[in-house]
């Protein structure tokens, strides 16, 4: 099939039915350089780049593997299948990867990517065994199983069995990079002096000398521009932005580029886009997720308060202080305590499987999660794999895991979520009234109403149903009859029963907070402050000895402070975490503002700086800016500000063959990394350039306006957000259900805590920009501008180019443009479809559709 009849056949599946038709004829004619363009345009984001697809990396499925799988197999397996079992039971062993594989009598335990051929999923399943015998595993846990399978079955299990354990020696543990004190490094002597423009340059260049590397150019103007607005507000420049540095670079490079940055970095926009890169790290959304999906519908106080924080320029230590132990800090006026207590909301977002029957394993997942939000987000440490058992990699023993777990369990978790009927564990809020601060129950607003109203139903028909078996068995005639009907009298009664109990479960009256209350998630102090009991393997009921609450000794460098009987200890965690002696956190903190401007964190893993983490490609560049960091106060902004006006920033995407040769990863950075924008700044960018985008800040949410209740029962979240035209941060974000342009385009999964998203290209990509109707309306509101604000074609194309890639076209690319727009208006015409004027905004509609779904509309270069 020809390219042509490719592309019609493409543009066909969805698009606006005018586009398509019109479009289509066009395509008939003599295939213009301008088709080929987008044809191959499309057909690389179909085809080709489907190849491309990154799975989770390695480290993503390990984390998988160590959270979810491991626990359970330990937990519910190892005492009749591992190496340690007298007899291991049907031949079968689960406590290493050869042997869950090889499986047993009845055939392979595990088959990597294979759900069918996987006899361990339909043990669990109890579709033939039954594993374990005594009880089936929970759905999300058997969920969890199938998605290991289907990924590829990841299992870092080596040898003979997973039982073996090993001591911890935490002297030398601290041998390890990250666990050293950080350092001050001198910046090294570099021999091309005059390339430098701060102390960051000598550390790369060093390391480009060393290896034989030069640097590439500067990026020009347009380039540079495009990175610095994206990468600070996450939007495009405009064209007189352009122009005006443009104008300021010929004067001075360095002064326009600090220049731009510091306007930029006061910008109430900073907030949204480094705002939206926090709220991944902390699994941020608007439901509990889960098999009963409960809305959070106060929820969005916390992401206004990230924002807030950011366009502050909190200190970053205590950005850490307020969101562990906010309620606990001191404060200057009501408005801080309030923010403060806010900020612990951080604690309360994580998944809740509210269906839990098990109040103490309810309990137990909640701080499970709270231990690794912190362990992970702040200090880049996968503590949580400690709960069932030592950590494997890491120095870390479980006795620890339940030091920090004592804390959470003498904190009370306020996530809200109104009691129904599918919600067995129903959370409170934090009311804030003046002065005054208390935990009240969620009013479930009508939903109490119509649960009511439907249990007195079904009791109506229960009871019709059972007076009508009442006359049957009075007519009945011999034993058999007799002996049926009063079955169904005794179904009937059961059924009366249980709607008794759910109507008086519907009618019983909650204590409510003062209708002047400002009600939000957030933490506070348990009833009782206790140390807890470590859990063997993990098992919530199965209690071992007391564990004082305490800190992870390899993290603490100097003599941890005692813990009072009063309080949690989360005040102290808060003050350990920050500590100048932490060797995690401020490593942690400026790995992750380098990742975000370059693509690529020093370190990789950007949630792992333990042993089974990435090393640093620089590590004396590390610790040069966290130490810096902490001097400069902890200021986020003043770390942007010196890594965007080091010279290693604003180098060009040019390809060098010898620099590629010796660094084909370009670990050394002897050049920018081409980096693909965020769902977000896609769609900011596009609503944008279109003119459609509402800049002004948002307040409140749509699941707030949607109440309290259970997606897919009495809350339907379809279409939510799809006519937002506010910036992306303030979309909707309910678990299961994020929006469709976020999900396509890598928006990570809001369970998980995510320092780095992934990057796909996939098929479904190039369609949605294809056929979406969001894509579709945008260009036909950028096409009316061009329309409205130009007579000259020439100009319009050089407009276009500049609303949307930043950059002028060349001669090559104005007349691709005019000539795709001047047969498709002759197209219209002929058809006799529309009149010349009207057909012109639909041509250029396509040719701007073709600008939006480009590879180069996607990009930071």
């Amino acid at each position: 099939m020809g390219a042509t009849p490719v592309f019609a056949m493409l543009c066909s599946h969805r698009l606006d039915p005018a586009i398509t038709s019109h479009l289509t004829q066009v395509l008939r004619r003599p295939f213009y350089p301008m088709i080929r363009t987008i044809t191959g345009l499309i057909l690389f984001g179909l085809f080709l780049s489907a190849a491309t697809t990154f799975a989770a990396d390695d480290l993503e499925q390990q984390e998988f593997f160590e959270s979810k799988i491991r626990p359970v197999l330990v937990a519910k397996c190892y005492e009749c299948h591992s190496g340690s079992a007298k007899e291991p039971k049907g031949g079968l062993l689960l406590d290493t990867r050869e042997g869950i594989r090889r499986g047993g009598d009845s055939g392979h335990g595990v088959v990597p990517g294979q759900i069918d051929e996987s006899l361990i999923l339909a043990a669990i399943r109890h579709e033939s065994f039954e594993m374990p015998p005594e009880e089936k595993l929970p759905d999300e846990v058997i969920a969890d199983f199938e998605k290991w399978v289907r990924l590829g079955a990841h299992d870092p299990r080596d040898g003979k069995s997973a039982m073996i354990r090993r001591e911890i020696d935490i002297d030398r543990a601290r041998e390890f990079w990250s666990f050293q004190p950080i350092a001050d490094p001198i910046p090294p002597r570099v021999s091309d002096r005059e390339w430098l423009r701060s102390e960051i340059d000598a550390f790369v260049l060093a390391r480009l000398e060393a290896g034989g590397v030069r640097p590439v150019r500067d990026a020009g103007s347009d380039a540079l521009a495009r990175r610095i607005y994206f990468d600070l507000v996450g939007l495009p420049p405009s064209p007189l932005q352009l122009d005006e540095f443009a104008a300021a670079m010929r004067d001075n490079p360095d002064v326009a580029i600090e220049s731009l940055v510091d306007s930029l970095l006061g910008s109430r926009h900073f907030g949204e886009r480094w705002g939206r890169h926090w709220l991944d790290v902390v699994r941020y959304a608007e439901s509990t997720g889960m098999e009963r999906n409960s809305t959070f519908t106060r929820a969005w106080k916390y992401r206004d308060y990230v924002i807030a924080a950011l366009n502050d320029d909190m200190p970053f230590d205590q950005f850490v202080r307020e969101q562990i132990a906010g309620d606990l800090l001191p404060y200057d006026s009501l408005d801080q305590r309030d923010r403060q207590l806010i900020a612990t909301g951080m604690l309360a977002l994580g998944p809740k499987s509210l269906n839990e029957t098990k109040k103490e394993k309810f309990k137990m997942d909640v701080v499970d999660d709270q231990i690794d939000v912190v362990s992970r987000a702040f200090l880049g440490l996968t503590a949580s794999c400690a709960r069932c058992h030592d950590h494997k990699f890491d120095p870390i023993p479980q006795s620890e895991y339940y030091s920090l777990a004592g804390i959470f369990t003498s904190t009370e978790t306020l996530y809200g979520t109104a009691r129904t009927n599918g919600n067995r564990n129903p959370g409170r809020l934090l009311a804030i009234t003046g002065k005054e601060i208390k935990p009240a129950a969620v009013n479930g607003g009508n939903n109490g109403a119509k649960e009511e109203q439907k249990y007195r139903g079904q009791l109506k028909n229960f009871r019709r149903r059972l007076a009508n078996y009442q006359k049957q068995l009075a007519k009945a005639k011999n034993a058999a009859a007799r002996k049926s009907i009063q079955k169904r009298i005794d179904q009937a009664n059961d059924d009366i029963r249980r709607a008794n109990a759910r109507l008086k479960r519907a009618t019983q009256p909650a204590p409510q907070s003062p209708e002047d209350a400002m009600l939000v998630m957030a933490v506070t102090e348990a009833a009782n402050v206790s140390d807890t009991k470590l859990r063997l393997r993990g098992v919530p009921e199965d209690h071992g000895r007391d564990i004082p609450r305490g800190f992870l000794s390899i993290a603490s460098l100097e003599e941890n402070p005692p813990l009072s009987d009063k309080q949690s200890g989360r005040a102290e965690l808060a003050h350990w975490v920050t500590r100048k002696s932490n060797p995690m956190t401020a490593r942690v903190a400026v790995n992750r503002v380098w990742q975000h401007l370059f693509g690529r964190g020093i370190v990789t893993s950007v949630n792992n700086f333990g042993a089974n983490g990435d090393r640093p490609t620089h590590p004396l560049l590390l610790d040069h800016l966290a130490m810096t960091f902490i001097d400069d106060g902890w200021s986020v902004k003043r770390l942007i500000r010196r890594i965007m006006t080091s010279r290693v920033y604003r180098l060009s995407c040019d390809d060098d063959p010898t620099s590629l040769a010796a660094d084909p990863g370009n670990q050394w950075l002897w050049r920018m990394n081409q980096r693909r924008l965020e769902a977000e700044a896609i769609r900011d960018a596009m609503l944008l350039s279109s003119g459609q985008l509402d800049l002004s800040a948002q307040v409140g949410s749509s699941v707030e306006k949607l109440g309290e209740g259970i997606v897919g029962r009495n809350i339907n979240v379809s279409g939510l957000g799809d006519a937002h035209v506010a910036r992306s941060v303030y979309l909707p974000i309910v678990r299961g259900a994020v929006p469709e342009m976020l999900r396509l385009f890598d928006f990570p999964e809001p369970s998980i805590i995510s320092g780095a998203r992934d990057v796909t290209t996939v098929p479904t990509q190039a369609l949605y920009m294809m056929n979406s109707p969001q894509v579709i309306d945008s260009a036909k509101a950028l096409a009316r501008r061009l329309v409205a604000g130009n007579d000259d074609d020439h100009q319009r194309v050089h407009h276009a180019y500049r609303l949307t890639l930043s950059r002028q076209p060349d001669s090559e690319e104005v007349d691709r443009a005019l000539q795709f727009i001047a047969d498709f208006e002759q197209v219209l015409i002929e058809s006799g479809q529309s009149e010349s004027g009207e057909s012109g905004t639909l041509a250029w509609a396509g040719f701007c559709q073709s600008l939006l779904a480009s590879t180069e509309f996607r990009y930071i270069n």
